[in-house]
């Protein structure tokens, strides 16, 4: 099939990258004329503008955007929705808000063009591991499109299959997911990144704790090595899992995570999952705890919030952001 992919950063450049190993034609834009021509060397139609790009993609139209969140998502629909026709598809795979999602199909639909939401997790990893996708939008218009997502999807791998699946689904064993209309994909996507917020937090106060066990004053102190820990834990254990794998690999290369500060970002899902569970009356201490975590390493940062930031770093890229060094203890 062919698609047109606009926004070509981590994740954005990567997607393309992979459709088109799946034998899938790519037609470029970002603003960046340098990402532009790194993906064309790459196999890629560049395209210089949005405009340019709707011309060089034949009825019915597909595109993917894979950009931030928020006022150039908005900016970059409301352009494209003029270069686009009736029966065309738009995707957003970006973390999008749900409820932008439910307003943006609406109007799009009254153009005849259909909307899809991707809620993508895979990060700076997907483009070999692949992407596992959690979709919103009208049924004929995401099965026209299976074949993109099978391509972006993972697969079933060497996962063991789950008893008592007979008639499911079957997509959802290759990891990607079709869960319902206009709003749906990101709204799991969103619960996800919540429950991610609490992993991440739980692994890092964990080992926060072994670390502070070595303190001189403790009279039964030990020494852990926190790196062969995480490894050990990694084989066998019940607490074993990717974003254990990232910490490990994390503590491999940086005993006392001395490159991070520990100052922790958040990207809004986290905010709007606790926003969904007060609209809920749905009790959601451990989420809620590991946001507000997340803001206090704002104020005054620990080696807990160290961890959290290589983590944040090792699946999706995260650069720190806010002050260097002030409020750090050891």
């Amino acid at each position: 099939m062919e698609i047109g992919i606009v926004g070509l950063g981590r994740m954005g450049a990567n997607i393309a990258r992979r459709l088109m190993r799946g034998g899938h034609s790519v037609v470029a834009f970002d603003i960046s004329a340098d990402a532009v021509a790194a993906l064309a060397r790459a196999g890629a139609t560049g395209a210089d503008s949005l405009a340019g790009l709707a011309v060089a993609l034949k009825p019915p139209r597909t595109v993917w955007l894979m950009l931030p969140a928020g006022k150039i998502t908005e900016q970059t629909i409301g352009e494209l929705a003029r270069h686009l026709s009736a029966g065309d598809t738009l995707i957003d795979g970006g973390n999008t808000f749900y409820k932008d999602d439910v307003r943006r199909a609406e109007e799009l639909r009254a153009k005849a063009i259909h909307y899809i939401d991707v809620g993508t997790s895979g990060g700076v990893w997907g483009l070999e591991r692949g992407y596992c996708m959690m979709i919103g939008g009208e049924k004929d218009a995401v099965d026209r499109l299976d074949p993109i997502f099978a391509v972006l999807a993972p697969g079933a791998g060497t996962i063991a299959k789950t008893d008592n699946r007979e008639g499911r689904d079957p997509r959802v064993e290759n990891g990607y997911l079709h869960a319902g209309p206009a709003g749906a994909g990101h709204f799991v996507k969103m619960i996800h990144n919540g429950i991610e917020y609490g992993l991440m937090q739980a692994y890092a106060e964990g080992f926060d704790i072994l670390r502070a066990r070595g303190a001189a004053s403790l009279a039964d102190r030990y020494d852990f090595d926190l790196a062969d820990i995480a490894e050990v834990w990694r084989r066998g254990s019940v607490i074993s899992s990717w974003l254990l794998d990232l910490t490990a690999s994390a503590l491999a290369k940086h005993k006392n995570l001395e490159t991070f500060t520990g100052y922790v970002e958040d990207s809004g899902e986290g905010r709007w999952t606790v926003q969904a569970a007060i609209e809920e009356a749905i009790p959601a201490n451990v989420l809620s705890a590991a946001l507000y975590e997340r803001f206090r390493s704002r104020i005054e940062r620990d080696f807990a919030d160290r961890l959290l930031s290589a983590m944040r770093n090792e699946f999706g890229g995260h650069v720190e952001g806010g002050p260097s060094s002030s409020g750090n203890r050891p």
